[in-house]
């Protein structure tokens, strides 16, 4: 049997094995943006002036864990209805991957290139494309959508976050 096969399986026959595949998955993507961030968080972030709302840096690591689960959690609602609405399930998973590069984008273009102007702008492409995502997952399976509101609340105190920083420094 292919590993597509077994893969495209899953949903039917081990339900559960493919939702810790896609949280996962989920997980060691988002963690590669961990990657910017360690090259920003030294010298230069440091030296920035802080919004006063800014929370310790330790409180990003748990954080972005568990959306990175809940966002794993919502796309395996959607992959796991693929076949029922493939259409509808493909354009959202689509839309998934876009804003999912564009929340990778945010580190690089934040903490690696150290452009906090430019990482605005990111960032609010990200807001747009988590709001389309919630849209696209809604059309097949609602709890999926729901469970990217979390992200996008975060996402939002994040695009707040990035825009004190640009104005105090």
């Amino acid at each position: 049997m292919s590993l597509r096969t077994w893969l495209g399986r899953l949903p039917r026959r081990r339900p559960w094995i493919a939702l810790v595949l896609a949280v996962l998955l989920v997980e060691i993507v988002g963690a590669s943006g961990a990657v910017f961030t360690a090259q920003g968080l030294g010298a230069w972030y440091a030296s920035l002036e802080r919004p006063a709302v800014a929370p310790p840096n330790w409180v990003f690591g748990p954080v972005w864990t568990a959306l990175f689960a809940s966002m794993g959690g919502a796309v395996w609602l959607v992959w796991r209805r693929i076949e029922a609405a493939p259409g509808p399930a493909r354009l959202a998973l689509g839309v998934f991957a876009a804003q999912f590069v564009f929340n990778l984008a945010w580190s690089a273009v934040f903490f690696g290139m150290r452009e906090i102007g430019a990482g605005l702008a990111v960032i609010g492409v990200l807001w747009a494309l988590i709001v389309a995502t919630i849209w696209a997952f809604d059309r097949v399976d609602r709890r999926a959508a729901i469970l990217l509101v979390p992200y996008l609340l975060w996402v939002t105190f994040a695009a707040y976050l990035n825009y004190q920083f640009w104005v105090l420094n």
